[in-house]
């Protein structure tokens, strides 16, 4: 399996983890599915396309998914998001619908979300890997206490971040956020099972850039 690339402004941080037994036991995990021949999203390449969209320094908020989209094409890394010219999930549908909503932007052509990470929004998946057509196919096998630890990272090192936590599994898994230092964003999932239950006019992005601009930020610019 191809080597892994991280920007190294996340290395200081991460490192430690990145050695870790869990984390040898992942990447033995993910090179026995390759060599079986199972198809596995994003490509290597892109496992951290989150972290080297968005280095470090630049976070200023982090939008929390669950696991990569499992149709061919649809992921790269960032959560939500897909590659130019696919089709949009219904997820990322609503999320531009609600985008319209908020801020009055038009829903865009593309469903690439990469111009928001390098404003600093981290488009972070709990779990970065899947395999194709099977949803959570890698939950439990290590990258959880791997992305806890960005986000425990993210929580202690910095101060005025947006954290925005779409839906229960993310609520869990961010419960544990100083919300004295940062702004928490909690709602119900942008997916269609449950959009309707207080997803639909939470005005994320407004919420968002509010925040930003009352500590004197620049806001971020959602329109792709």
């Amino acid at each position: 399996m191809a080597e892994i690339k991280l920007h190294p402004s996340w290395k200081p941080f991460l490192s430690e983890e990145l050695k870790t037994e869990r984390m040898k036991k992942l990447r033995a995990f993910l090179a026995f599915r390759h060599e079986q021949g199972k198809k596995i999203f994003p490509k290597v390449s892109e496992y951290f396309a989150a972290f080297n969209a968005t280095p470090f320094e630049k976070v200023r908020v982090v939008i929390l998914g669950q696991d990569p989209y499992h149709g061919q094409g649809q992921a790269h890394g960032l959560c939500f998001s897909v590659q130019d010219g696919v089709p949009f999930p219904p997820s990322l549908l609503n999320i531009f619908k609600e985008l319209k909503t908020d801020l009055g932007f038009e829903i865009p052509q593309s469903g690439n979300l990469k111009k928001w990470a390098e404003q600093g929004v981290l488009l972070l998946n709990s779990v970065l890997t899947v395999e194709e057509g099977k949803a959570a196919s890698h939950q439990g096998k290590g990258w959880e206490p791997f992305t806890d630890k960005v986000i425990e990272v993210l929580n202690q090192e910095k101060e005025g971040l947006v954290f925005v936590l779409w839906g229960a599994y993310a609520q869990k898994k961010g419960a544990f956020l100083d919300r004295q230092k940062h702004l928490v964003i909690e709602c119900a999932h942008p997916s269609p099972l449950s959009a309707y239950r207080g997803f639909f006019g939470s005005k994320p992005f407004s919420q968002i850039n509010h925040y930003l601009e009352s500590r004197g930020h620049k806001p971020i610019y959602w329109q792709l």
